[in-house]
């Protein structure tokens, strides 16, 4: 066989360790069954989120020195949680699945996920010692073929549901967004704001507003009001690969 075969689950694994912020690089690498089913009891509170698309999954993450984590934020300001600070790796783990949405992230037990004969654990590693994991469990068949293991795992096809598949969240609720700027700062200077002062943003007056479905942009519109409410007149509808990108 020339090509390499590798699994969603690993490139899944793979994404998160590269953006976790951690002192020194991780490595995931998978366990066996018996290995992961001894891991339950380490997964009583940890970040878990569940992503819908083309490919859907549940994700758990846990790290041994969560107060290091809480670190990386700069800050104990309740304003930044361990939630906020590792939710950028767990959308880079979930970006390897295609297009969809990811749901909210929140600290809870992951237990029920760690004990599904269909979840793939992982340990997180650094020299050799074991610091954290990471569960993943895929709603399809995840194993894919790449040419070579340094291919760019956000390269992969996803496998596209059936429409009755998809027809079992049409009664599930998302959090529909318009967003008509954004800026960066830093965590001092969020912290120094007070009433009356004054937030500049990176889009000018008049500018489309942008309309984002759990986080996912999904269409352009203009700011209108409506009965004395603010809502949202949709001038354009994005493919969906105008929305990932």
């Amino acid at each position: 066989m020339t090509g390499t075969t590798i699994t969603l689950h690993t490139a899944a694994a793979e994404a998160l360790v590269a953006q976790l912020p951690t002192p020194v690089p991780l490595r995931a690498v998978p366990v066996d069954a018996a290995t992961a089913q001894a891991r339950r009891s380490t997964a009583s509170s940890a970040v878990v989120t569940s992503f819908v698309g083309s490919l859907s999954a549940d994700t758990a993450l846990l790290l041994a020195d969560m107060d290091q984590v809480a670190a990386a934020a700069g800050t104990d300001s309740p304003l930044v949680s361990v939630v906020d600070v590792l939710r950028p790796a767990l959308e880079a783990a979930t970006s390897v699945l295609g297009a969809g949405v990811l749901g909210d992230s929140r600290l809870e037990s992951a237990d029920a996920l760690f004990a599904d004969h269909s979840t793939v654990v992982f340990d997180l590693t650094a020299t050799g010692e074991t610091v954290g994991w990471f569960a993943v469990r895929l709603r399809e068949d995840g194993t894919v073929g790449l040419v070579s293991s340094s291919s760019p795992a956000s390269s992969v096809p996803a496998a596209p549901l059936g429409a009755g598949n998809l027809g079992r969240i049409n009664n599930v609720e998302m959090a529909l967004t318009v967003e008509i700027g954004r800026t960066r700062m830093s965590v001092r200077d969020v912290l120094g704001l007070e009433p009356g002062a004054v937030v500049e943003l990176d889009r000018s007056a008049g500018a489309p507003a942008d309309v984002l479905l759990n986080g996912r942009l999904i269409a352009h519109g203009e700011v209108v009001v409506v009965d004395q409410d603010y809502a949202i007149r949709i001038t354009r509808i994005l493919d969906v690969a105008d929305g990932v990108a």
